[in-house]
């Protein structure tokens, strides 16, 4: 059986290790892990791992984000991987840095790739797998945010996070949607980090 596993990102040594960039991150990671590199192909940069009889193509498209539909629609054409076998990782700034959720369906979320791969596929019926970065910028900062690198202390707080979302894609092609949710969204929620209390009114 095949499966393709979308990581979702932007091409280009700015956009590296950022954190749209996270499911570029997380098919990074699991192939580093897999001892396997990826090769540039047609809209992306693609590898094929075989985990339990399942071959799982992994795929960072090189359409930058907006454009994601085009190599989600040319790869499952290519590959005759029907739609239940596609799972897509993605950033989500409405989540609590490093929560977790997959979903088998659902809206866009006002996230532009996904919102693309739904225009071009008519349809938002398919797996994904929603990864928190947060929403600690003022008001205006959202892009600077999301394309902004992750500090240290984010990076090996995510790097623990991102190999519970490693598990997470195995037992999707292993033993499907369903059965992962239930495994495993109860572990990937993330309580919301507390603001610091206000100042207490000066004295004097």
């Amino acid at each position: 059986m095949k499966y393709l596993i979308v990581g979702l990102g932007n091409i280009g040594e700015g956009y590296q290790d950022t954190r749209h960039n996270i499911g570029f991150t997380v098919l990074d990671t699991m192939a580093v892990a897999s001892n396997i590199s990826f090769t540039d192909r047609r809209y992306g940069a693609v590898c094929e791992l075989r985990y339990k009889g399942r071959d799982m193509f992994l795929l960072k498209p090189s359409t930058y984000m907006n454009l994601s539909g085009n190599a989600v629609s040319y790869w499952l054409k290519k590959e005759n991987i029907p739609l239940e076998n596609m799972l897509v990782i993605v950033d989500d700034i409405a989540l609590p840095l490093g929560s977790i959720r997959m979903r088998s369906k659902g809206n866009d979320g006002g996230h532009n790739g996904l919102a693309h791969i739904n225009t071009i596929l008519s349809t938002n019926e398919y797996a994904r797998i929603r990864i928190g970065i947060g929403n600690s910028f003022s008001k205006g900062g959202q892009i600077n945010y999301v394309l902004g690198k992750w500090d240290p202390e984010e990076k090996k707080f995510m790097a623990e996070r991102i190999s519970i979302v490693i598990d997470m894609i195995r037992s999707f092609a292993f033993a499907g949607v369903e059965l992962t949710m239930t495994a495993f969204n109860k572990v990937g929620k993330v309580p919301p980090l507390e603001k610091d209390p206000p100042s207490p009114p000066r004295r004097g």
